[in-house]
């Protein structure tokens, strides 16, 4: 048994799924058939069931996902998109990619989302779409963030590559995180909560001529063989991948129960700590515990850091530096200082969790973190 503690244990869960997902895999070996097919096609459907939405179309990874709903929405160069400056580049990436403007805002310092009142404050005549993150695996409070955005007529498209499976309190019903705005995306890499054994995406919609164009337009922009009506990208799902995903759905609640398993015994160890924060968990939206994440208020995240690493216990710092300040944003930030994203960049710090974190590497990061202040 490997004792060593890592981030995500993805050997782990492999080992008690193997069955499952061999055979899967097997099958689509002996079909031979690697791209689209019934694999991509059974898992579409029955991700659409689970999430209770009417079209998922799978795609190469979880920044063509984002690309993709950009451009099927038809915006033009210089149209400005609202996105959280405390999140992952991919967000903002796509948006400067397709040469509209990514206008970044700060977020909330317990639940690191965006608010509607944020959100209306930076619209502008130019404001097309907002790009609210369902960070660390729980939404964003969703229902004023779309009342706000049908007010000023922009799109909706959610980045719910850390969330999937949560589900969200909006008009008396339970929606699943990426199936409220216009379009939601997803990432299913291998340390997601839902990820396969190498890249893979997809992209969630309602409305019917909305899917019909992503669809086109993941495929090179074609409906019809060899007949383009625009310029598309080839962004698929191939068919080992979506094997995978079928058989690991299946599992999916059950991972997000063991996974907040693993985060209530670390909320019960830390909870005298004064200057941590444990993570604050939304009253409208479940939380899958994608990330758990700790606000260190004493000033000593990267000492503590540091400790935890010279005892072979991984933390890491998801995000060190805000978007605004990367060089790369440097031609299309405006932003000079946010004052609860730059907070957070110095403030939090993950620790692992995993589904199959076995009660004994858990007391050892725990002991970890308590050693240091003591």
């Amino acid at each position: 048994m490997n004792d060593k503690i890592q981030m995500v244990d993805l050997r782990s869960q492999y080992m008690r799924l193997k069955e499952e997902i061999d055979t899967a895999m097997q099958a689509v070996l002996d079909s031979a058939w690697y791209i689209k097919g019934p694999a991509v096609a059974s898992f579409e459907t029955h991700l659409a069931g689970y999430l209770d939405v009417e079209h998922v179309i799978g795609c190469a990874n979880g920044t063509d996902a984002l690309q993709i709903a950009l451009m099927a929405l038809g915006l033009e160069p210089g149209d400005e998109v609202i996105v959280p400056a405390f999140t992952y580049v991919a967000t903002a990436e796509v948006i400067a990619l397709l040469h509209l403007k990514p206008v970044m805002v700060d977020v909330r310092p317990d639940t690191f989302d965006l608010t509607a009142e944020v959100v209306e404050a930076a619209i502008t005549p130019r404001t097309k779409a907002v790009v609210p993150v369902h960070l660390f695996g729980q939404t964003a409070d969703m229902a004023p963030i779309m009342d706000v955005a049908r007010k000023h007529g922009i799109f909706v498209i959610e980045d719910n590559a850390q969330a999937i499976g949560a589900r969200y309190e909006m008009a008396g019903s339970r929606l699943a995180a990426g199936t409220i705005g216009d379009i939601g995306t997803t990432s299913f890499f291998p340390a997601k909560n839902l990820g396969c054994f190498g890249d893979g995406g997809a992209i969630f919609t309602r409305e019917e001529g909305l899917a019909a164009r992503i669809r086109m337009i993941a495929n090179h922009g074609q409906s019809k063989r060899y007949y383009h009506d625009e310029i598309g990208v080839n962004s698929r799902l191939d068919a080992l991948q979506a094997a995978i995903l079928d058989v690991k759905l299946k599992h999916l609640d059950d991972f997000a129960a063991r996974r907040r398993k693993v985060a209530d015994t670390y909320d019960a160890a830390f909870s005298k700590l004064e200057t941590v924060q444990t993570p604050v968990r939304s009253l409208k939206s479940d939380h899958v515990f994608h990330q758990y994440t700790l606000r260190i208020k004493d000033g000593r995240r990267d000492a503590l850091k540091a400790h935890l690493n010279a005892q072979g216990i991984p933390a890491n710092i998801y995000y060190p530096v805000p978007l605004y300040k990367q060089k790369a944003f440097a031609p299309f930030s405006e932003v000079k200082h946010l004052p609860v994203t730059e907070m957070l960049c110095k403030e939090v710090l993950s620790l692992p969790i995993y589904t199959e974190m076995r009660p004994e590497i858990q007391e050892r990061i725990i002991q970890g973190v308590r050693s240091f202040y003591e």
